[in-house]
């Protein structure tokens, strides 16, 4: 299955891109950049935007694993940042975790573009939803 598209300011403004989605696993693989108006005077990039990535990362993964039927609707995420995250690339993963028919369970991580660093970590709970759009 290929990448279901995607659109928005948002998209754009996160330099979002797909790299790869694993069927098995349910597993995607997403590319960012961070740009340097994200930074704060800390030296990293700001904490919800810190967010941003994860959800976005967290998010596809469903939409991907449902063939693009479903959206996730986010009841609550959590987040741990373990470390500053500078301007530029980052990598991004996301995976379904269990999906049942009234609750999603998702995780996600954020590292830099090697993939030795590890930035953040993040899980969301979330409602499956039919795609904005699309007749459910």
């Amino acid at each position: 299955m290929g990448f279901l598209g995607t659109s928005g300011a948002h998209v754009e403004l996160m330099g979002a891109e797909f790299v790869d989605f694993d069927p098995a696993s349910e597993t995607i693989t997403m590319r960012f950049v961070a740009p340097a108006s994200f930074i704060t005077p800390r030296g990293g990039v700001q904490g919800g935007l810190v967010a941003g990535f994860l959800d976005e990362a967290m998010g596809w993964a469903h939409v991907q694993a449902t063939g693009g039927t479903e959206a996730p609707l986010n009841l609550e995420i959590a987040m741990t940042l373990l470390k500053l995250i500078p301007p530029g690339p980052l990598m991004g993963k996301g995976r379904v975790i269990r999906r049942g028919r009234k609750a999603i369970f998702l995780e996600g991580e954020l590292w830099d573009e090697s993939w030795t660093t590890l930035y953040a970590r993040s899980t969301s709970t979330a409602i499956p939803t039919p795609v904005p759009g699309r007749a459910g």
